[in-house]
């Protein structure tokens, strides 16, 4: 076929020299392709190419080379023709790698067994080797004219079944060399691909094969951190014996897993990728490879760091960035915010324009090269094959461009922020005698220079501290200063100081999160921040050190919260950690604290109200226990039905919607009587246990919830989980009047909707029941004054917002009293709507005074907003008496209006 009649081919010969070379030695190659151009490459197309099967090692060697050709001229016309994305080409040539190395895999292993036979394990099952695909082979992204690099391992030690035996890894060897002849050995058709082994353990000098337990040994006691970065692409190539190729795969990651990735929040992967780095543009700036569109600056290798050291930091939390592409990585950070979305889109971009642009230049002599030409006529074809007709400037302009946001996202996440001398480094590290340092310590706007000072003396003089290994002393001694003054900026210097080195001694012998917070200097100062607005918020935070990383999240204090999505990304998490219920129940935890930890960030920026708040809090404890339902019902062995008919009712804060921070739930649970399978109430009663079990236990990621059952009929000295039926008669026969005042907060928060429908029913009904008044009236007003009895305020002149006459009890009694009294007249007082909202429904209803219970209502938002506020400086919410006195009297006006005068009295609560 004549090459100039297929325009297509023209423009291939154009720019690239060796497939003119190509088809100058191969001359029906544009014949053979004529009718495949239209469509990709495919593992179809280049397995038929390998039939009939070689019959010896020189005849394959042929087949494979011969193979090559035909494969790159396909990709190379589709490409230069722009038929081909970035995506498809890097696909086939990883197919490529693929298909030839199984066939050269299999081809020498079968001669190989010939003579000595299978090489076995201790089963006697026969082994295969595991030919491990790394780098771009790895994360089928291969280009155009790479060397592959591989690392060959196998299952186990052992011998071969002979005749003529030898042990497995002499086995294997050999088998090694024979793979990497047959795809590297120089031949009249050329090579199939440059074979690299230089990643296994010891490079040159190590083993050409090994074990998988002589792997693991390896990584334990040698496996270095360049390594980690090395094999987070590692991927078996080639397949094995039956079914067992699975098994070997699954005991491969099970090894290398632990070694990539951590199971904490890695940071300290910056340091070791920016010190690789650092090697990199050494060697760089040595060689004069400026123009080096693979390491030199803004080139694919920092896209590919960048992409990498995330995973390196969270891919041992985060299964879902345990993945190998590049362009996948970036896509799946910006997904989790981890980048923004407009920086992982222009890396993307660059990559893209990068690996086209090496493509173009490997093209000319299919040479593994990432120099820009120097000659004017190569110039001019590259700039055209990459779509800038007008020439080389254009070009290059636009290469720069890219090169150049590359550069400045790389700096971002690798650049050094505790590199050089900081001003309080003399006043940290000292030594600095007492006066001095309190003397600048006072001139820093520290109003207690003395206790600080002695603050600091006491941590660098503790014996925590000099023990610390020399990287976490290194770390601490860079945060401290940092830590100092961005504490002089706030409210109370002091305060947040001490708060500040309470963390910093928590975290001392935590690496990762002492990296963190050198690494991103906007972390410190959001905690500093925090811990100076907060003791509550720093006491979270060194209970659990780990939520510093939601710190990074650019989306942090968007109020919005997606429920939806928290529940799908939970239900990944525990799906990955299906059958180890002790990371089940940890994940719980962690996903919960973390949301907790959002929230309050979000709170203490002023986005959110305490009513609002309060939603949200209730929704994750909703999802919590839900979550909780489910896993545990999975655990219970002899289920008797693959959905439980079983209800979660919340009461007190939970159920009213009220929650929070660190309110405990009350619990009531429920089965459907109607199940009358004999394992019912056993089995329901043992998922009963382990609900409170799995929400109350503190595991190594902390605590969920405390949780109270006692609201169940009869207290403690009932049964565990009643069936509705019976929860129903104790509440109309036997339950107090105060138990009918919880239940106007209870609602149904997870389990079988059908059942929690019926319990809804149930509630609605009991608290429409007939009422003598007097007697109400007696009961609630008995109960009350137990109360007041049972938290007397002892302060004189302190007025406690929740406990005391006139604060938020007497508004929840009053609400409760009056549902009580009128529902069975007034059934739309059985929503359970929260006390602002029944408080307006009942003066609608006219059975309170309008006017009043708007103030009232003003007045609960205010006793909540200072109850919530007391709350997060671990203080008792009380003020002084005087200066609430007008809102005191309005909540004990319309207590009085309710009630009569009598405001509570000492009689039988039943």
């Amino acid at each position: 076929m004549d090459t100039l009649s297929d325009p297509r081919w023209g423009v291939a010969l154009e720019h690239s020299g060796y497939l003119r070379q190509l088809c100058n030695a191969r001359p029906e190659l544009p014949g053979l392709l004529s009718s495949c151009l239209a469509t990709p490459l495919s593992e179809t197309a280049l397995r038929a190419a390998l039939e009939p099967p070689a019959d010896s090692g020189e005849t394959l060697k042929r087949q494979l080379r011969r193979l090559r050709q035909q494969a790159m001229a396909w990709i190379a016309v589709r490409d230069l023709n722009g038929l081909a994305p970035l995506s498809e080409v890097m696909e086939n040539m990883t197919l490529l790698a693929d298909v030839v190395t199984g066939a050269a895999l299999e081809f020498h292993h079968r001669q190989l067994a010939e003579i000595h036979g299978e090489p076995l394990d201790a089963t006697g099952a026969p082994q295969r080797l595991m030919v491990i695909g790394m780098g771009k082979l790895g994360g089928r992204e291969l280009n155009v004219s790479s060397d592959v690099d591989y690392i060959f391992v196998y299952p186990e030690d052992g011998e071969t079944a002979g005749p003529r035996k030898i042990d497995n890894f002499d086995f294997f060897c050999r088998l090694g060399k024979r793979l990497i002849a047959a795809l590297d050995d120089i031949t009249a058709d050329g090579r199939v691909f440059r074979v690299d082994m230089r990643l296994r353990p010891n490079g040159d000098s190590g083993p050409l094969a090994l074990s998988l337990n002589a792997l693991e040994n390896y990584f334990i006691t040698q496996g270095r951190e360049w390594e980690r970065y090395a094999w987070i692409k590692a991927r078996v190539m080639t397949p094995g014996v039956e079914d067992r190729q699975a098994t070997w795969t699954a005991a491969l990651e099970k090894t290398v897993r632990p070694f990539v990735f951590r199971k904490y929040l890695d940071f300290g992967a910056i340091n070791a990728m920016r010190d690789l780095h650092a090697q990199i543009r050494r060697e760089v700036a040595r060689k004069d490879m400026a123009d080096h569109i693979k390491l030199g600056p803004g080139g694919i290798r920092e896209i590919e760091f960048i992409a990498q050291v995330f995973q390196l930091i969270r891919g041992g939390r985060d299964p879902a960035l345990r993945i190998r592409p590049t362009r996948a990585v970036l896509e799946r950070l910006a997904e989790r915010g981890i980048l923004p979305g407009e920086t992982a889109g222009e890396l993307l971009a660059a990559y893209d324009f990068l690996r086209r642009l090496e493509h173009r230049l490997q093209y000319a002599e299919d040479k593994q090269t990432h120099r820009l030409p120097a000659a004017e006529d190569d110039r001019a074809r590259i700039a055209a094959s990459m779509g800038f007709p007008s020439g080389w400037t254009t070009f290059l302009a636009t290469l720069n461009a890219h090169r150049e946001k590359v550069s400045a996202h790389f700096e971002a996440v690798f650049s050094d922020p505790g590199k050089g001398e900081h001003p309080l480094d003399a006043l940290w590290r000292g030594p600095m005698e007492d006066e001095d340092a309190q003397t600048r310590l006072a001139a820093l706007g520290f109003r207690q220079p003395a206790a600080s000072w002695a603050r600091l003396e006491a941590l660098r003089q503790s014996g925590r501290y000099r023990q610390l290994p020399v990287t976490n002393r290194e770390r601490l001694d860079t945060v401290g200063p940092r830590l100092m003054e961005l504490a002089r900026a706030t409210a109370d210097p002091d305060l947040a100081l001490a708060r500040g080195l309470e963390l910093l001694e928590t975290i001392a012998r935590r690496g990762a999160y002492l990296a963190l917070l050198q690494q991103y200097p906007q972390v410190l100062r959001k905690v500093v921040d925090m811990i100076a607005d907060s003791s509550w918020a720093a006491e979270y935070l060194n209970r659990h050190p780990i939520l510093l990383d939601e710190l990074l999240d650019s989306r942090l204090l968007e109020a919005a919260t997606d429920w939806p999505a928290f529940r799908d990304g939970l239900e990944r998490q525990i799906a990955d950690a299906a059958g180890d219920m002790e990371r089940e129940m940890d994940v719980l935890r962690e996903a919960h604290h973390a949301q907790v930890f959002r929230l309050l960030a979000q709170d203490l920026a002023g986005l959110h109200s305490v009513e609002r708040l309060s939603d949200h809090l209730t929704e994750l404890a909703d999802i919590m226990v839900a979550s909780t339902l489910d896993l545990c019902w999975k655990k219970i062995v002899h289920r008797h039905r693959e959905t439980p008919a079983f209800a979660v009712i919340g009461f007190g804060k939970l159920g009213g919607k009220e929650l929070g921070y660190a309110s405990d739930l009350d619990l009531v649970f429920l089965y459907d009587e109607a199940d009358a399978d004999p394992a019912a109430q056993q089995n329901y009663t043992r998922l009963g246990q382990r609900i409170g079990t799995w929400l109350s236990a503190r595991t190594p990621a902390g605590l969920l919830f405390e949780t109270d059952l006692r609201l169940r009929p009869n207290g403690d000295s009932g049964v565990l989980v009643p069936s509705l039926a019976a929860f129903r008669e104790y509440e109309r026969e036997h339950a107090w009047i105060w138990e009918h005042q919880a239940l106007t907060r209870a609602r149904f928060v997870a389990g079988d909707p059908a059942l929690g429908a019926r319990f809804e029913a149930v509630r609605g009904e009991i608290l429409r029941m007939a009422r003598d008044p007097e007697t109400l009236r007696e009961k609630v007003l008995a109960m009350r004054q137990k109360m007041l009895d049972n938290h007397k305020n002892h302060d004189s002149g302190l007025f406690d917002v929740k406990q005391d006459r006139g604060g938020l009890i007497d508004v929840e009694f009053i609400v409760q009293y009056l549902v009580l009294l009128h529902a069975r007249a007034h059934p739309e007082l059985t929503a359970n709507l929260g006390n602002i909202s029944l408080l307006k429904r009942l003066a609608g209803l006219d059975l309170i005074p309008a006017e009043m219970a708007e103030r009232v209502r003003d007045i609960y938002r205010d006793y909540r907003r200072l109850q919530h506020a007391s709350r997060l400086n671990g203080v008792r919410p009380a003020v002084p008496e005087t200066e609430w006195e007008s809102r005191i009297e309005t909540v004990r006006a319309l207590w009085r209006s309710v009630f009569g005068n009598q405001e509570a009295e000492g009689t039988d609560i039943r």
